[in-house]
């Protein structure tokens, strides 16, 4: 399974059809990955608040239009990254997964809104359901960001049949460390494979951290990037996940 996680530059004042273009072709350069993942509200920026409403789209969009069509054309699974949905009045984080014929197969409204130093409580409305979505690899779980901070979210997944977290995200300087740490402990103390995919650039004088991860069941990191765009690939073995929970069975052990 070869999995890319595209890391795309946000800056200031960027155009939301020039960003869809921009990450089709980067897509593009991913050609003959399984999976492709991109970050945490890519087409205008996490910090772009003032342009959510105007800005949001529906579920079948523009954005994820362009998505699924390019999943089709690929022939691989695309983790959406995230973007700002209008549904029932409401606007949310939204996250979808197509499959190789861009048939949309998931969809996760992000569940943990940051509130530190941010708007995005006072404009989105938070998720309410927890997604884990059937694939050819195994159960892929779906998540955004902050909810790294938040491990119950992911043994939740994994009551569910998750053997792959996927993270869409769009995590700033200055908490490098705390990003690395909930990539491999979020991995690790499940037993499953993380795929995260993060913003870089400089928007609104904040600076993304990048730092894409693939970290195995081990809690080992496969393949990262640093604080440039990049595109991170790796070749990963799905049955890594049940060979590591039988070898070292901490979820059969589990007590609480």
């Amino acid at each position: 399974m070869r999995v890319s996680s595209i890391q795309l530059e946000m800056k200031d004042g960027q155009v939301k059809e020039q960003m869809i273009d921009h990450a089709l072709a980067m897509m593009e350069k991913a050609r003959g990955s399984d999976l492709i993942l991109l970050p945490e509200i890519w087409n205008i920026g996490f910090f772009a608040y003032d342009r959510y409403v105007a800005e949001s789209e529906a579920i079948d969009g523009p954005t994820a239009t362009a998505l699924a069509a390019k999943a089709k054309d690929l022939g691989c699974y695309v983790f959406s990254g995230s973007f700002v949905e209008s549904r029932d009045g409401k606007h949310y984080n939204t996250s979808l997964l197509f499959d190789r014929e861009g048939k949309r197969i998931g969809e996760y409204r992000k569940i943990h809104l940051f509130s530190y130093q941010s708007r995005e409580p006072e404009i989105l409305t938070a998720g309410r359901d927890i997604a884990v979505v059937p694939t050819e690899f195994g159960p892929f779980g779906l998540s955004t960001c902050y909810d790294l901070r938040f491990p119950e979210l992911y043994r939740a997944m994994v009551d569910r049949g998750a053997e792959f977290f996927l993270v869409t995200s769009g995590w700033p300087f200055p908490r490098l460390a705390h990003w690395l740490i909930f990539n491999q402990a979020r991995a690790v103390e499940n037993s499953a494979f993380l795929f995260s995919c993060n913003a870089c650039g400089v928007q609104s004088g904040t600076r993304f951290l990048g730092h894409s991860q693939i970290v195995d069941p081990w809690g080992i990191v496969v393949a990262g990037s640093g604080h440039d765009p990049a595109i991170v690939t790796a070749d990963v073995d799905p049955s890594l996940v049940a060979r590591t929970r039988r070898e070292f069975p901490a979820l059969r052990d589990r007590v609480l």
